[in-house]
């Protein structure tokens, strides 16, 4: 299954919204690399593994499950997550690109691929279909929280495990 969408971040046409700086955009985007449970309560732990310049390899936990990731870094401008087949999980690729088409128009493009089958279904609902609307939802509610750190000040100006391995 391949799967792509983008949110804007910067809407320039409502007053309501806070606009968000590149930079302010890319520490909270990094949030979800380094500090990935603020966006997933349900996952257990997070075990850094390796680290140089602009990667990381890491394992996350939830519950029995353990997943590891490869991840990737173009500094203000794409991080992509590469997670590791197992006999748990499928593997797959995840990546969240900054568009900016003019000045303070921001947007992320997320985009997905995994081997699920576009037709699979399970007790008549398309499961691909299905995960696509909880990407979607999880990304709208990660930018969502990312403009509230921001707008209460809150936003780690640096991330919280970016100079150790745990």
């Amino acid at each position: 299954m391949k799967f792509e969408h983008i949110i804007e971040i910067n809407d320039l046409a409502n007053p309501m919204v806070t606009p968000l700086s590149v930079e302010q955009l890319w520490q909270g985007l990094m949030l979800r690399v380094e500090s990935p449970q603020l966006f997933l309560p349900h996952m257990d732990e997070v075990l850094f593994l390796a680290r140089g310049d602009n990667w990381l390899e890491r394992e996350v936990v939830f519950g029995s499950m353990r997943v590891r990731d490869h991840i990737r870094m173009d500094p203000m401008v794409r991080i992509e997550f590469v997670t590791e087949p197992n006999e748990q999980h499928q593997g797959g690729t995840m990546s969240m690109q900054i568009e900016m088409p003019e000045s303070n128009r921001l947007f992320v493009r997320f985009a997905y691929e995994t081997g699920l089958s576009e037709t699979e279904t399970h007790n008549g609902v398309n499961v691909a279909s299905y995960v696509k609307q909880a990407y979607q939802q999880h990304d709208i509610e990660m930018v969502k929280l990312i403009r509230e750190m921001v707008e209460e000040g809150s936003l780690p100006t640096t991330t919280p495990t970016a100079n150790r391995l745990q």
